[in-house]
Order: structure tokens, then C-alpha cells, then sequence
């Protein structure tokens, strides 16, 4: 069995809520160079260059990427020979989002009360934290900030099942269509396919973390994503929705068997900024 205090999962979170805010990870900027070479739309070049433009700016003067810092979305994989010392987990994780948010100058998004948007928490707490138990005594934390505007274009359906792959592609096609430019695209697509109501989200926020473009080990699902991929990009949105071929960058989906009589359909839109950072301890 290994100990690991707590206050290295604190200062994990601290530094990453930072960092992520600043560096847009590599693939991502690759991947946005790659569809500015692809694009045939100027508008839409154009549009990808200010892009790539910010995100080196953001770099350098280490200003955020976008003004929206996001909810703190905590990914952790917990070893089953690691055990943690120091205090509660959640507690760690929320005092690391605190001086993250803090120190690092980043705009505190989290409301209390859904309901009432006068009570701010000040401090970017609590933090989304989804933990699941694995092999080994290592504690993989991944951190993603989310921006309301591209969760809010976010779907779940309950397809039924003569629906098919047919159905799944349409959902999700519609769905980025009628968004436009308000998810800011060129966008990153996790999908949820299958579980349950609850599960499905998951999976599709969690798909948000794999390299940006690889694909599915399952080449049933590899050819799904592609699939996807090409529905969405044939909508014409384009980036920041002002037309053009990259509407999206890519399309990850996730897989879980699910009930004989549903077909669980989870759609988590991520915008061209898409943070996130890892470290195992």
C-alpha cells in the first residue's frame, strides 16, 4: 500500500487550474493549423488564424485563452494500493481550485444556487469530481475547465433503438447545426453512446480527455466517429459559426453496453479551447 498526502493532489490541482487556463494543449494546436490548411473558406482561415494567434499570446503573456476560466471538471484515478492521507479528497480538490482561481487571477464562474445568480462563490469551488478506482498505486488526476458556452449547447437523448446509427449521427448533426456559433467552433465533440441516462454523460464528458483526433481502439466505433465528423463539418457552420469545412476538429466517442429496449445518445460540446491537463502522482 502507498500513502499520498492530500496536499499533493492540492497542488496538483493548483497548478493545472493555472496552466490550462494559459496553454492550449499541443494537438489542439496542431490540430487547428491542420484544418487551416484544409479550409477553402478565407473567412474561415482568417478565423483560424486569430485563433492560433491567441493561443500564442495567450502563452506568452500567460492571460487566459478566453475569458470564460470554466467550472473546475476533476477526472481522478485512484489506485487501489494508494491510500490517501491528509483530509477528504473532495476537500483537497477544492482547496487546490481555490488558490489556482486565485492565484492565478482567473475568473470565478460557480454559483451556489442555480436559481439565483447572486451567489457566487468567490473562490470557483466546488469542483465537478468524478473518481473511479483502478490497478496500481499511482493517482492519475486529469483537469478540464469548462466554459458555460459550449456546455450549454451540451444534449442527451433516449433514442429508441430502431433509431440506430442513422439516429445517432442525425441527433448530433441537428444539434451542432442549430448551435451555430454559439459553442464558438471549430469544436471538439465527446459522445456518450449507450450506459444509462446518467452514464451516458459521463462517458461523453470523459471522452473530452483522450489526444485530440485519436480514435476509438474499436474500428466500430472509429468509423462512427468519422462519420460524425463529416455529418457535422457538412453542416457549413464553420469556425466561430461564420461558415467554412472545420466546424469540428473531432469526434471522440465512448462505448457501454446498454439495455435491450434504449439506446442512451450523450453529446458534451467542447469550443476550440480545449484545456485540459494531466498528472499522475
Amino acid at each position: 500500500m502507498r500513502e499520498i498526502d492530500v496536499a499533493r493532489i492540492t497542488d496538483a490541482v493548483a497548478e493545472m487550474a493555472m496552466r490550462s487556463n494559459v496553454e492550449l494543449p499541443g494537438d489542439v494546436v496542431e490540430a487547428l493549423r491542420a484544418a487551416r490548411e484544409r479550409e477553402s473558406s478565407e473567412i474561415a482561415r482568417e478565423v483560424l488564424d486569430q485563433l492560433l494567434l491567441n493561443a500564442g499570446r495567450a502563452r506568452e503573456t500567460r492571460l487566459p485563452l478566453c475569458q470564460d476560466t470554466g467550472v473546475a471538471v476533476v477526472f481522478i484515478d485512484l489506485g487501489r494500493d494508494v491510500h490517501l492521507t491528509g483530509g477528504p479528497l473532495q476537500e483537497a480538490v477544492d482547496e487546490g481550485v481555490r488558490r489556482g482561481y486565485e492565484e492565478g487571477y482567473l475568473r470565478k464562474s460557480v454559483v451556489r444556487d442555480p436559481l439565483d445568480r447572486s451567489t457566487n462563490t468567490g473562490d470557483n469551488t466546488p469542483a465537478v469530481v468524478h473518481t473511479r478506482l483502478v490497478e496500481g498505486d499511482r493517482c492519475t488526476i486529469h483537469f478540464a475547465p469548462k466554459g458555460g458556452g459550449s456546455e450549454n449547447m451540451s444534449a442527451l437523448w433516449m433514442l429508441t433503438p430502431a433509431q440506430g446509427r442513422e439516429g445517432v449521427v442525425d441527433a448530433i448533426a441537428a444539434q451542432i447545426g442549430a448551435a451555430a456559433g454559439m459553442p464558438c467552433p471549430p469544436l471538439v465533440l465527446g459522445v456518450g453512446l449507450g450506459g444509462t441516462f446518467e452514464l451516458s454523460a459521463l462517458l461523453a464528458k470523459r471522452a473530452l480527455l483522450r489526444p485530440l483526433g485519436e480514435p476509438s481502439e474499436i474500428e466500430q466505433v472509429a468509423e462512427l466517429e468519422r462519420e460524425i465528423l463529416e455529418a457535422v463539418n457538412e453542416t457549413g457552420v464553420g469556425p466561430m459559426g461564420l461558415g467554412g469545412q472545420t466546424t469540428a476538429l473531432a469526434v471522440h466517442v465512448e462505448r457501454h453496453p446498454c439495455h435491450i429496449a434504449s439506446l442512451p445518445l450523450a453529446l458534451n460540446v467542447q469550443c476550440h479551447a480545449a484545456r485540459h491537463m494531466s498528472v499522475a502522482l
